[in-house]
Order: structure tokens, then C-alpha cells, then sequence
């Protein structure tokens, strides 16, 4: 059943709230029971938009899309007190319906680390396993890779001929290079894997939920705002929420599922009396149970971008030469699904380390043919190119809390960028890495002004940069922390303590970031905890 049940007499066996990554992946696969019945809510609209499928289409979004959230943060005190961008998406598959679409899963040691801390089952191990059942690999099965699994993933159709001058530029600088950086070894530089299929983007809807849908034991309800979770006692016994100005509740006979991300995931909690009882208290809202360590431990990768004017025609943004040839290439793309609108921009990239003593790279990189500055809301004339650098395991924690017991009202997000000064450092250093491979001779023909900074800039000035401009790429997570010990949020089988029927599946368990790009964890999260709630993991 696709939509959209007029639910106050709706009773399933789960109520998922969140269609993103990992809820669209527990979705489809606690239906392939046809014994089990499923609601899955989602505040967002259905994902029609042509924006979504087509590669390219995410860095055209207007800044008044309704796919996106657009959160805003609290101001940041290490970063000139400025108020940071936080886009996170709001329509079916959730944020994997607006994404870069890069596949990385992070290194054996994240995981490994999550196991250290208490996370029985959540080896590299134990996890292998589900990102290998969740993938449909271009290049076949392996050891590392599987093969006919709901996500494609695959090599970019198109490359853009600045991205293979910044390969050239890597292999000037002697840097290492993989082809594979979900294989044997991370570190290196080289071409990004991407979920599309097809030459469109594969988001966890389409892998996913799309195919369930026809299945007569799920029920999607888009346009659904979740405003709290019902208990009796300790129990959640379901899910109140808002659909077209009116309230409604659905019944969940065995759980209650919040998988809305590490913003939402949280905030639904203490929306619903599950969180710290004196900030609920001061929200006036009732204490079902005191978990105090709901919506802390909020880690992001924060970004810094170098960004150069050029006159080559190979830029993508507001030049004569794009214009012109973007007739022919959109023909290419509707014909054949080929050529740059097949594009996810950051195209190519890499992990490399600051130190060479470290076991694992500490920073990564995205490279982009074209200006982007401030998540490209702030235009530029003319060609560019970009390059993204971020440090993968930020010692930085934030939180998320509420700012009204309106459930309407945005949570208050604070990631306390740069808190620890570490990231500050690692950050840095980075930022001369990518000086030197944008000073690269492979760059000389396309070579043009640097923008915001000097070349060659003393630390000082970078540092004041780095405060003034970097910013999230996108991956918090951490606020609903798993854990063995008494002050985990969930226990590793995801579900959340002090009460009963209620578990969190999405980014927001992860205890520790890992080191790349969330979106493949994230379903993995989804495949795996769905075989723990079937008990079959």
C-alpha cells in the first residue's frame, strides 16, 4: 500500500518515523515478512522532483526547495560567532535524495572502534556483511564487495576534465592513489564511486522503498509530521502526528522505530519525554524517562574549501562556455544518460594523512570543476574549481536540543565546531595539502586568481579563514549514542533505554564518527538492525 492511510484507526505491527537511509532500508526489509505490517512516516514530500534523479540536479535546488530542511545552527564561537548552514533532506529516501551520492563506508578500524567501546555486533566484521547485502557493485562480487543488493553502485559515467587535472596534479606531488577506496586500502587519491543506477541517482527510496511499496503489508505516509511518540507507562505504543494542519495517530503494536536523523532523532525523543529531565523539565514538558545523554555527542566533519577563479571552458557554473553546451549535454543525459549532467560534481577526491605515523588517513578531500562558496549559495560569475578539505574523526562535540516544545519549531543544533583545537590543527594542515596540489604544474594552463586568501598566505591567515568560512559537509551523527554502558542512549541492539517498544535506527547511534562520507553507513545501519529486530543477526 503506497499512500496514504487516514490513520487514526491505522495499528501496525512498527511505526518507522523518517523515510531516509536507514529507514527506507529497515523498511523494505521487515516487510519481506508478509506477516509483518509497516507504517513508515515521513515529513517530506514524494521524491518527484527531476532535480532528485538527475545527477546534477542537487547543486540546483532553490534555496526554497521543500526537500530541504535548511537548518541553521546556533552561532559557532570558534568560528567568529557565525551562524552555519545545515541542510538535511526532507522528502522520500531523505537526505540520500539530495546528496553528492558518494559511496564510502569508512575504514575497518571505525568499526572495530565502536566494538572497543561497547558496541558488541558492530565489528568490521560483524557490519561487513551488511554493506555487502546492501550493494549491488558495478564491477561484480568480491570479497569486500557485493553484488545484487538493493543500492547500485557504480563509476561515474562522465569526468569532467578539471577533476582529471587534479588527479594529474596528485600524481605530480607523488601522492598515493587507490582504485578502489572501499577496498584493501583507503588512502590515496582517485575517482569516487556514486549510488546511481543507470546514470541516475540511486537514492535509498529508489533502492529500497519504491520496490516495497508494492507490498499490501507497507504503508507510506508522506506530508507526515512526527510531534511526539505515545506511551503507556514506559511503553511507545505509537506515533501522533501532523498531516495537513490535522493530528493523527498511528498505532504500533510491537515498536516504535525513530530513524528521522541525528537532528530529528533526538529532538523526537525529548519532544516525547525521553531525554534530560531537567531540559524537558524547562520546556514543560512531562518526564517519561531521564536520559540524559539524549542529543549530545554530536560530531560533524567541518570543511574548508580553496577556491580559484579559471578560464577554462571545463567549469561548471555561471560561464558562457557551460551555457552553451548545456543544450547538447542535457540531450546526452535525456537520450542516453550520459555526459555531465550524469555528474555528482565531486567527482574525484581522496583520503590522505597529515602525519605519516597515523594508521588511517586523518583528512579527505572533494574536488569540484566549479566555484562553491557558502554550500553554493553565493554566486560567482564566471569559471572556477574548488577543492574541500575536512578532518575525518573531529575530537569537536556538539548537541542538539530543543528550542520550543513546539514540535513544529526547528531543533537548536550546536556542533561547537572547532571546540577542540586539534581539529583546528589536523584542519590546517590539510588546507597546505590541498595548496600544493592546486599550485601543482598540472594546473598552470587553467590557472587563475585565488579567491578569500592569499597564495601562500602565512597560518594566521589561513586559520582566520578556516574561522570565517568552513563549514559542514553534511554528516552529523552521534546524538542517540550506542552503547553497553549507562549512558548510551541505545543499547547495541538499538534500543533505547529506560523504556520499552522504542528503538532508534539512523546516523544519530554511531558513538563515533566514522571516516568518510555517512550515507552507505547509514543504510548499512538500517540493513543490520533490521536482522537484529527479525532476530536474525
Amino acid at each position: 500500500m503506497s499512500e496514504n492511510a487516514s490513520a487514526n484507526a491505522g495499528e501496525f505491527d512498527y511505526v518507522i518515523v523518517g523515510a531516509g537511509s536507514a529507514g527506507c532500508a529497515l523498511a523494505s526489509r521487515l516487510t519481506e515478512d508478509p506477516n509483518v505490517r509497516v507504517a513508515i512516516l515521513e515529513a517530506g514530500g514524494k521524491d518527484k522532483d527531476p532535480l532528485i534523479h538527475a545527477p546534477i540536479g542537487f547543486a540546483f535546488f532553490p534555496d526554497w526547495s521543500p526537500v530541504n530542511w535548511r537548518f541553521d545552527t546556533a552561532p559557532q564561537k570558534h568560528l567568529n560567532n557565525r551562524v552555519c548552514f545545515q541542510p538535511r533532506g526532507r522528502v522520500l529516501g531523505g537526505s540520500s535524495s539530495i546528496n553528492a551520492m558518494i559511496y564510502i563506508r569508512g575504514t575497518p578500524s571505525d568499526y572495530d572502534g565502536w566494538a572497543k567501546l561497547g558496541c558488541e555486533g558492530w565489528s568490521w566484521n560483524d557490519v561487513l556483511p551488511y554493506f555487502k547485502k546492501a550493494e549491488d557493485q558495478q564491477h561484480g562480487a568480491s570479497d569486500l564487495h557485493g553484488k545484487g543488493g538493493p543500492l547500485t553502485v557504480s563509476d561515474l559515467r562522465y569526468h569532467n576534465p578539471l577533476c582529471d587535472t587534479f588527479l594529474d596534479a596528485a600524481r605530480e606531488l607523488q601522492l598515493p592513489f587507490t582504485d578502489d577506496f572501499n577496498g584493501p586500502k583507503q588512502e590515496g587519491m582517485g575517482y569516487y564511486q556514486v549510488t546511481q543506477r543507470g546514470g541516475q541517482r540511486c537514492s535509498a527510496a529508489v533502492a529500497y522503498l519504491h520496490p516495497a511499496m508494492t507490498r499490501s503489508n507497507l504503508t507510506v505516509i508522506s506530508d507526515a509530521h512526527a510531534e511526539r511518540i505515545t506511551f503507556e507507562g514506559k511503553r511507545a505504543t505509537g506515533v501522533r502526528y501532523r498531516r495537513k494542519g490535522v493530528s493523527e495517530t498511528v498505532s504500533a503494536k510491537r515498536e516504535v522505530i525513530v530513524s528521522a536523523g541525528a537532528f530529528q532523532s533526538p529532538q523526537l525523543l525529548m519532544l516525547s519525554g525521553v531525554g534530560p529531565a531537567d531540559h524537558l523539565a524547562k520546556n514543560g514538558i512531562n518526564v517519561v524517562a531521564d536520559v540524559p545523554e539524549v542529543g549530545l555527542n554530536l560530531q560533524d566533519h567541518l570543511d574548508y574549501i580553496l577556491l580559484r577563479k579559471t578560464r577554462s571552458p571545463d567549469s561548471i557554473g555561471m560561464s558562457l562556455p557551460f551555457i552553451m553546451r548545456a543544450f547538447s549535454s542535457f540531450n546526452a543525459y535525456r537520450k542516453r544518460k550520459e555526459g555531465p549532467f550524469t555528474s555528482n560534481l565531486a567527482e574525484a577526491g581522496g583520503f590522505l594523512k597529515t602525519d605519516p605515523s597515523l594508521a588511517d588517513p586523518d583528512i579527505q578531500l572533494h574536488f569540484i570543476p566549479g566555484l562553491v562558496d557558502d554550500h553554493g549559495r553565493k554566486k560567482h560569475p564566471g569559471g572556477g574549481y574548488s577543492c574541500h578539505v575536512c578532518v575525518l574523526r573531529p575530537k569537536s562535540r556538539g548537541s542538539v536540543r530543543l528550542q520550543s516544545p513546539d514540535p513544529l519549531a526547528p531543533p537548536l543544533i550546536d556542533p561547537n565546531f572547532l571546540s577542540d583545537e586539534d581539529d583546528l590543527r589536523r584542519l590546517l594542515k590539510g588546507a597546505r595539502i590541498v595548496e600544493r596540489i592546486l599550485d601543482a604544474p598540472a594546473f598552470k594552463p587553467v590557472d587563475g586568481e585565488q579567491m578569500y586568501v592569499s597564495r601562500g598566505a602565512p597560518d594566521e591567515e589561513i586559520i582566520a579563514d578556516i574561522r570565517a568560512r568552513s563549514d559542514t559537509i553534511y554528516h552529523p551523527v552521534g546524538t542517540c549514542r550506542m552503547g553497553a554502558d549507562a549512558g548510551a542512549v541505545v543499547d547495541p541492539a538499538c534500543r533505547v533505554n529506560k523504556v520499552t517498544g522504542l528503538r532508534v535506527i539512523d546516523a544519530s547511534i554511531m558513538p563515533t564518527l566514522v571516516g568518510g562520507n555517512t550515507n552507505a553507513p547509514s543504510i548499512m545501519i538500517g540493513e543490520r538492525a533490521a536482522d537484529l529486530i527479525k532476530g536474525a543477526a
